[in-house]
């Protein structure tokens, strides 16, 4: 209502019960040229143009892209969020505190809601405590005995007996569904602890042991934040919450929250989301508009309000060629990712065109897309053309809904067409990617974007162990390098050596969204084992699906059970590995590698594998497609040429390559047609609907304000709000501050932000221990983001930080008015009682990684004012604004060095009371040095969230 644009309103010609605004007639021969995901862009501020949060001056901006790209900011309203529970707890939280604060302030709480359609998948609560069926031999991430563990079980799992079979084909009985397909023996897909679904009807059988335990253990340590999570839903308007062990919020999101073309009472306008999970930018695959976003601005946007972007510039990146038999999507992205990383992608959305991009599947695309925040993109889209409406046919779309998708998209020229003769859109530079000149490869040591071809792995790990210690060294001794640490496991002798393989996850992340990755593994781990091989047992080897699809693709082809064989057993739904909640090596294996000074190895088919995320005695971690960490683990170790030598022995002391086990794609695309079928889409998304009986049974209050405890070490009510005013005051000068922590280059949010086990000697268990706690119940730092007490502790808690004052990687800074040598917190609670502000000098790259509300968030309580860098991750440098700190720049060819800046002298930033976009200030040292820097805030709106004291306040105050 009020649209200047409403007359361009008309009705869809196949089915002219449905409106939409027809912006292709209204954007004429522009329209034409722009980018598909532009277009998206340019629809959105068409229909939500109100004069005052978007204007028609934005509409034509985002019409004229071609001129106005990278120059103008536009707002972009999407039409939903979606939230994981480690970011979405504190935005839940934040809403809490928020009515409290609008209420004190004399306004109504009860307005107080997301505008936006929320989802919240409760996602990354899982740790693995149990594998192999079986507890793990160390304690959990939390500390504690072992024995403590059988007592931990507060909700014990509801005996399941399968409903009796009516008979199948296919299915021999012991899926549980009765006497009728029992004649033949047992079913071919099913043996003890391994099927969710029988993969004929999709009735559900007994679970796992191992998948059980871990979800009692679950629900029993986070109980009080799925109580608040429940309240949640109950109480906040357009909120949704999507329950423990339905699967991760990235694959949820794509498979079942994902309309494509909304239909909002007749009226028909495209999907788009932002979320929190980095992962949101998966659903560009199904050419959806969407990225992740801080949990700051997240909030800003269920408010209603719009995200607010430069007007980016489009990378149009051209796939040509054949895909290799050999080639996996892992390797596609790691080649796609060199290449957009090289052309300087970073801030910009990057499009797929060509004729390659047709060869791919929905579920290559998708796998794409989700790596783009490695190499530095918002987004990369693959707009909707037919295969796309293949996959959502197989998806469960009805056919009407199709209709009106593919009749809508086309309407407003969204839909790419392969045999069209229409021009391509208009890029800001083209990249081209021969998919033929793709090979295997791997990714690491150490960072994401250092690929190693398969064929070079032996080679380079050596050259590693060469190199000084740096993004790929470890520097080790020439004559060390060949060393070897025996060590007893289980009564066994083994040989620990440099490279050896010590962790090999398939976890809930990139690859398990794709059915042929997951199939291949699960078609090697066959033939391997039929071939005689196995995987030493000392190896932490885990099967973390994304989702119960994945386990029903697994279970219907039969591979399984082999997965099983050989260690790789289903250990729950959610993030584990990747996100540092892994189990602890075995005592034994973690003593021999830190005495035997080994580099060990972690293979994970994930997108994360920053130093010492897996485990701190793990130094060398390598990205790799699933059936390649299959291949690893059986291998044992990285320093193989899997070209010229075996795997291993098999039976009859035959040496069994590679190549001997490895599944064609013929063989790939059988299983997969015969086995990801759409019925058990229809299937999942029933099962998410219906929620499952632990969730059903917990209770919540239902009041319209939470009622805090104030002893629970999990729900706080934070601090953002305690000084809430109905006006704004200006920037205040920052004057006399000490440097918090003086950091190097690449510090990413993984350094900054509180993630994985609380350790025993960090300021976080020292107040939960003051708190009654035993470290047996410490939990994750992300279990209990909802409580700002524990996260502003654990804020550059990571072993890996490396402060210039210390000297080597620890989470320890100088308090310089005592010169004590402290915990970072520690020294920041010093510095506030004193009354002392603080900032941060950084090196170039400054928040790297995925985006972490927290990584804002706690140094804004630490006192931080100011981070002063070379250079920032850009989504970082808005979270920063977001939450009142502000971003300031080195000018270009200054730095620390250049300046002669030690850090230990005291800092004075002045504020003039009006800013403006890039504005110099000037800084003044206590030595008498003055240098100017470059104030970040790239348009009016950052600088009206900054005097507000960041987007939370702002947005409060609206309520007043």
């Amino acid at each position: 209502p009020g649209s200047p644009y409403q007359p361009a309103i008309e009705a869809l010609e196949s089915h002219p019960e449905k409106k939409f605004y027809d912006v292709s007639k209204l954007g004429g021969a522009k329209y034409d040229t722009l980018p598909y995901s532009i277009r998206v862009l340019f629809e959105s501020s068409v229909r939500n143009c109100d004069g005052f949060l978007v204007k028609e001056t934005d509409a034509m901006n985002i019409l004229d892209w071609k001129t106005k790209q990278n120059h103008v900011e536009v707002p972009f309203c999407p039409a939903r969020v979606v939230l994981q529970d480690f970011t979405g707890i504190p935005a839940m939280v934040d809403f809490a505190a928020m009515r409290e604060a609008v209420r004190s302030a004399g306004g109504d709480p009860v307005k107080v809601n997301p505008a936006c359609p929320t989802d919240l998948t409760v996602d990354h609560s899982l740790q693995i405590d149990f594998s192999k069926c079986a507890i793990q031999n160390a304690p959990n991430p939390g500390g504690g005995e072992q024995k403590a563990l059988a007592r931990l079980s507060p909700l014990k799992a509801p005996p399941r007996k399968p409903p009796p079979c009516r008979g199948h084909s296919g299915c021999r009985g012991s899926c549980g569904a009765g006497e009728a397909g029992r004649a033949s023996g047992p079913c071919s897909a099913q043996i003890e602890n391994t099927p969710i679904l029988c993969p004929f009807h999709l009735q559900p059988v007994p679970e796992p042991e191992t998948v059980l335990k871990n979800q009692e253990m679950e629900f029993g340590r986070n109980r009080e934040r799925l109580q608040f999570f429940k309240w949640s839903s109950k109480v906040f308007e357009n909120v949704s919450i999507i329950p423990p062990e339905t699967g991760t919020a990235h694959q949820v999101n794509l498979e079942y929250l994902s309309r494509v073309v909304f239909d909002v009472q007749g009226f028909l306008h495209p999907d788009s989301v932002v979320g929190t999970d980095s992962h949101t930018t998966m659903v560009n695959g199904l050419g959806i508009l969407g990225w992740g976003v801080g949990g700051i601005e997240t909030e800003a946007v269920m408010l209603g309000m719009p995200l607010t972007l430069t007007l980016p510039q489009v990378v149009g990146c051209e796939l040509t060629g054949t895909v290799s038999p050999f080639a996996t999507s892992i390797d596609i992205v790691l080649s796609i990712t060199k290449h957009l990383r090289q052309a300087d992608v970073a801030g910009k959305f990057v499009e797929f065109f060509g004729s390659g991009v047709s060869q791919l599947s929905v579920a290559d695309r998708t796998t794409i897309a989700n790596m783009c925040p490695e190499y530095g993109a918002i987004l990369s889209f693959f707009p909707v053309d037919n295969v796309t409406l293949k996959h959502l046919k197989h998806a469960g779309f009805d056919k009407a809904k199709l209709e009106v998708t593919e009749a809508y998209l086309k309407a407003v020229k969204l839909f790419r067409n392969d045999e069209s003769s229409s021009r391509e859109p208009e890029y800001s530079q083209v990249v081209q990617v021969s998919l033929s000149s793709i090979i295997p490869y791997v990714s690491g040591p150490k960072r994401s974007q250092d690929r190693v071809a398969v064929t070079d792995m032996k080679s380079d790990f050596q050259a590693c162990l060469n190199e000084k210690s740096g993004v790929k060294g470890f520097q080790i001794a020439a004559e060390k390098q060949n060393d070897i640490v025996p060590v007893q496991y289980e009564g066994n002798e083994y040989k620990l050596s440099h490279g050896c393989v010590v962790i090999a996850a398939v976890i809930s992340c990139t690859n398990n969204c794709n059915p042929s990755v997951m199939l291949a593994a699960g078609l090697l781990a066959k033939k391997a084992v039929e071939a005689g091989l196995v995987v030493k047992p000392y190896i932490r080897t885990s099967l973390s699906p994304g989702s119960g699809m994945v386990t029903h693709y697994l279970s219907s082809s039969g591979v399984l059970p082999y997965l099983s064989k050989l260690g790789f057993e289903v250990v729950g739904y959610g993030c584990s590995t990747c996100v540092g909640n892994t189990a602890p090596l075995p005592e034994a294996i973690r003593n021999a590698i830190k005495q035997g000074e080994v580099v060990a190895c972690g293979v994970l088919s994930g997108t994360k594998n920053f130093e010492g995320r897996l485990c701190d005695c793990v130094r060398a971690n390598y990205l790799a497609s699933p059936p390649l960490v299959v291949a690893y683990a059986i291998a044992g170790t990285v320093r193989i040429d899997l070209d010229a030598e075996p795997l291993g022995t098999g039976f009859n002391g035959k040496s069994i390559y590679l190549r001997d086990i490895w599944p064609t794609r013929q063989e790939l695309h059988t299983v997969e047609e015969e086995c990801v079928i759409s019925s058990m889409f229809k299937e999942l998304k029933e099962k998410m609907e219906k929620g499952n009986k632990r969730w059903n049974l917990l209770e919540a209050p239902e009041s319209t304000l939470f009622p805090w405890d104030l002893k629970s070490t999990y729900i706080r009510c934070p601090s953002f709000f305690d000084k809430l005013a109905k006006e704004a005051v200006a920037p205040r000068a920052v004057e006399n501050a000490h440097v918090l922590l003086f950091l190097g280059d690449s510090v990413t949010t993984d350094h900054i932000s509180p993630a994985g086990s609380i350790a025993r000697s960090s300021a976080a268990a020292k107040y939960l221990t003051s708190k009654g706690l035993t470290p047996r119940e410490f939990n994750s730092y992300g279990a209990r983001r909802g409580n700002d007490a524990v996260m502003t502790r654990g804020t550059f808690a990571n072993i890996k930080l490396l402060n210039k004052f210390i000297g080597k990687p620890a989470p320890k800074t100088i308090h310089f008015p005592s010169g004590q040598t402290l915990d970072v917190f520690e020294a920041a609670e010093l510095y506030q009682k004193e009354g002392i502000p603080v900032i941060i000098l950084a090196g170039k790259k400054y928040g790297l990684g995925s985006s972490r509300d927290w990584a804002a968030k706690g140094p804004f309580l630490l006192g931080v004012k100011a981070v002063l860098a070379e250079s920032y991750e850009k989504v970082h440098r808005s979270q920063l604004i977001g939450i009142g700190i502000a971003p300031l720049q080195f000018r270009p060819g200054e730095n620390p060095s250049t300046l002669g800046l030690t850090g230990r002298e005291q800092f004075s930033i002045l504020f003039p009371p009006e800013l403006s976009p890039r504005m110099t200030l000037d800084i003044k040292t206590s030595t008498g040095k003055v240098f100017s820097v470059i104030a970040l805030f790239e348009n009016s709106m950052e600088i009206t969230l900054y005097k507000n004291g960041g987007s939370l306040n702002f947005v409060a105050r609206r309520f007043l």
